[in-house]
């Protein structure tokens, strides 16, 4: 007896907002700016640019750049996107008169069995995981107006904040002082960690591991939870206001580019004379208060790159770097990993090795290179296939049935 149940069907690529995947594109490769140094040096870096590596010259203006312009701000633009892909699916399905409930949880509850494999066996700095886990709180709010989604949106928003600031007023806590502790390693615990990731698969567990788990657990519910879920939130307000579309005015746009180079980014500044003035890690109190600065100017360079690609997206030139931009992003989660897969091949002992041996410079001409790479194979994929690799699968996955692949 033939299934008459009713399915919804993935979107046809006809009706694609093509401004979404350009954005898409672009924070992905942006991100991979960001993750360069947690991909090759020891994890503090990430987060305390002098506990390792030259910061001198070059080096000193290319962490400079990354961390005004980069830090959290690419994170952002990906978070909004998701938040507004909830709501776009949601939509479609209701168009058809289906529930998007099951797909919705399905489609998350994968993302977090990718996010699991991907951060335990391969690289421990994923965020598929927090993006699962989000996604199904986020998920409830859909329905809301834009400004009620603003509205918790920014309230989530502020917890993390407050938990910081609260932590760097108890800092003398033995906790805070641990946790702090982490971000200024002994020499010991750098030779160790170098060690691991010149080593073997196996070898390179033994700090991958506790490191995932950490991101997985008290990271998560002291801070992703709450930063990412906001964040997916007012993506999910902005959508419905037609900022992601390029549905808005010119001068709207400019608007949000002007507040992120006035507003945004002096805040930036402010952060990096504060931190560097405080050696980073001098303090627990000055370490977590020193973050504030980035945390919330790092919102406003996000809505300032949202402005420039809606810009680009509404403008007749650089017609190709828009196609180019849109296919990266229509394979985001296939992009991802190869991002990943690369860098761990370059930099883990089970390639080349290369860990804690390549300067910031090097890692800008490393970026350079992989943003050329997937910038151009991208397109010649999507012209054979109508989906990335990983995004057939979980397609296939989510809607229980495999999907078309082959054009």
């Amino acid at each position: 007896m033939r299934d008459s149940t009713p399915r919804f069907v993935p979107v046809d690529e006809s009706r694609r907002i093509v401004s979404l995947d350009v954005l898409r594109g672009f924070a992905l490769l942006g991100i991979l700016a960001v993750n360069a140094v947690p991909f090759s040096m020891p994890e503090a870096a990430a987060f305390n640019p002098a506990a390792y590596g030259d910061m001198e010259g070059a080096n000193r203006l290319i962490w400079i750049a990354v961390h005004a312009f980069g830090e959290l701000k690419f994170q952002t633009l990906f978070t909004v996107l998701f938040g507004a892909g909830i709501v776009l699916m949601t939509g479609r399905c209701e168009e058809q008169g289906l529930s998007a409930t099951g797909l919705h949880y399905r489609r998350m509850m994968w993302l977090i069995v990718f996010g699991l494999m991907h951060g335990n066996l391969v690289w421990y700095g994923d965020i598929l995981y927090w993006y699962g886990m989000c996604g199904l709180v986020v998920f409830l709010f859909r329905k809301l107006q834009p400004r009620w989604l603003l509205f918790w949106g920014i309230l989530f928003t502020v917890i993390p904040s407050a938990l910081m600031l609260l932590s760097g007023l108890a800092a003398e806590s033995e906790g805070v002082r641990s946790a702090i502790a982490d971000l200024d390693p002994s020499p010991e615990v750098i030779v160790s960690e170098v060690a691991a990731y010149r080593g073997s698969w196996l070898e390179q567990m033994t700090h991958r591991v506790p490191s995932a788990v950490a991101l997985e657990t008290f990271v998560f519910l002291f801070w992703a939870l709450w930063r990412v879920s906001g964040v997916m939130l007012v993506g999910m307000a902005l959508y419905k206001m037609g900022v992601l579309s390029a549905k808005r005015s010119r001068s709207f746009y400019v608007a949000l580019v002007a507040v992120a180079l006035l507003v945004g980014m002096p805040i930036i500044g402010i952060g990096i004379q504060h931190n560097f003035t405080n050696q980073w890690v001098s303090t627990a109190r000055a370490y977590l208060i020193g973050v504030q600065h980035n945390y919330w100017a790092s919102l406003l360079v996000g809505l300032g790159w949202i402005g420039t690609v809606m810009l680009l997206c509404q403008s007749a030139v650089l017609g190709w770097l828009k196609r180019a931009l849109a296919a990266v992003g229509r394979m985001a989660f296939s992009n991802y990993i190869l991002q990943t897969l690369i860098c761990t091949s370059i930099f883990y002992g089970h390639a080349l090795g290369l860990f804690g041996k390549v300067e910031r410079t090097g890692l800008a001409l490393i970026v350079l290179a992989i943003w050329i790479l997937q910038l151009t194979i991208s397109p010649i994929w999507l012209r054979h296939f109508r989906f990335g690799p990983l995004e057939w699968v979980w397609r296939s996955l989510s809607y229980m049935k495999l999907q078309p692949f082959r054009r």
